[in-house]
């Protein structure tokens, strides 16, 4: 009598020796591949492999990969087709991230899957048309500009050294996932007309988020935009994030959060570590706002979503970010409950609790350190320091402010109310 593990040892020899391999070439300039990356996938997505070759794929509609146990070795770079009136409209995209209802061109779910770049391979966005076209039109939450990478309901899947160049919005969501790996990704969204030299017109080109999601892990990334580099979204809970290289944009935000009025939000667990946030070429981008932020929206509800909200309630606890290395931000850290808010709201019912950090250097373009504005409702609590060492500019006065902060430990210089040391 066979033994249950001789059976399933037979199974695994059976499945492994008639897993498929599919190997894809682009069809070439003016050619349309989604058909035969489709067909593809249907075949070697389920414990098989595909092979994509070096060059140009075009894609002109949207995408969704159920990979179960597949490998995909990704040498060339999926183009998506930058007809924007076509993916504005909402029938032509997904919309799988719940929060502000957002659009996804290319959505990948299913488990135990790898996604291998290579270096080379990834995904092309076309975004300079998307960001000419926005700079004489109202941006607005939820209008239908595609993230260009979405993993939903995925679980125990890697994603390794991979690239998305010129993403139109946010590059990558990790969404309604657990336990994903992205070690390896490069992001670029960097302007090249030169009627735009030393503006953000990239606004919005988040590298990754994450959302309603467990047990992510990105490491290795270097990340050129106009925003958040890495924003942890409602309900993200055991978040790691190692060797993140932001160029531009506002650092890594914690948010926003609270804009559903009917939804508690969570956030806890987040480790960051051996960050890197720095101004590039102001002709390039303009924008180095931040070291790390959090925000939310008020108490009080401003219209509805995915453009207005607020009085949601939730907790973010247990934070460290840990060796931070900051070049010529202008805000090193701060904590706002305002977001969408008007003056006379009442206050956000967020809070902050457990925050540590630990091993900051470098440099700020402004005298402003630490601005922590914690709402009286819940507040903040336990937020500490550990050698916190940031050089303001020559000849000025350190400002730390500290609102409605209980359990406040390590900084040299007294932080208060007014911010006036």
């Amino acid at each position: 009598m066979l033994s249950l593990s001789r059976i399933f040892f037979c199974l695994f020899c059976f499945r492994t020796a008639f897993a498929a391999t599919c190997r894809l070439s682009p069809l070439g300039e003016g050619r349309d591949d989604t058909d035969q990356i489709e067909k593809a996938i249907a075949k070697c997505g389920q414990y098989g492999t595909t092979v994509f070759e070096e060059g140009s794929f075009n894609i002109t509609r949207k995408m969704m990969w159920n990979l179960n146990d597949a490998t995909v070795h990704m040498h060339g770079l999926l183009s998506f087709n930058p007809d924007i009136q076509f993916w504005l409209n909402p029938a032509n995209t997904f919309r799988v991230v719940f929060i502000q209802n957002q659009a996804s061109w290319f959505v990948v779910t299913g488990s135990d899957f790898v996604i291998d770049g290579h270096g080379t391979g990834g995904i092309q966005g076309n975004g300079q048309p998307w960001w000419s076209f926005f700079e004489t039109r109202t941006r607005e939450d939820g209008d239908g500009r595609p993230i260009s990478l979405t993993l939903w309901r995925a679980k125990r899947a890697v994603v390794k050294d991979f690239r998305v160049e010129s993403p139109p919005f946010w590059a990558n969501e990790a969404a309604e996932s657990q336990d994903i790996l992205y070690d390896g990704m490069l992001v670029n969204a960097t302007n090249t007309d030169p009627k735009f030299a030393g503006k953000n017109i990239v606004p919005n080109t988040d590298g990754i988020g994450t959302y309603r999601s467990d047990r992510i892990s990105v490491i290795n990334w270097d990340v050129t935009c106009g925003d958040d580099c890495l924003a942890i979204k409602g309900n993200s809970s055991n978040i790691y994030a190692r060797n993140f290289t932001c160029r531009g944009g506002n650092g890594v935000a914690f948010g926003s959060l609270g804009q559903y009025a009917n939804l508690t939000e969570l956030v806890e667990n987040v480790w960051l570590e051996d960050l890197t946030m720095t101004r590039i070429d102001p002709n390039v981008q303009p924008n180095m706002q931040n070291g790390v932020y959090f925000k939310t929206w008020t108490g009080s509800i401003n219209g509805e979503p995915p453009t207005g909200g607020g009085g949601g309630p939730g907790m973010v606890r247990n934070v460290t970010a840990k060796n931070v290395h900051l070049d010529r931000v202008n805000l090193p850290l701060h904590i706002y409950q305002t977001n969408g808010g008007h003056s006379g709201d009442l206050p956000s019912e967020m809070t902050f609790s457990d925050l540590n950090f630990i091993n900051w250097t470098g440099n700020v373009l402004r005298n402003t350190l630490v601005d922590i504005e914690c709402s009286l409702p819940g507040g903040c609590s336990n937020i500490a320091f550990q050698d916190f060492e940031i050089a303001i500019p020559t000849n000025q006065d350190a400002i730390l402010i500290c609102q409605n902060v209980d359990g406040l430990a390590g900084l040299d210089a007294p932080c208060n109310a007014t911010g006036r040391s």
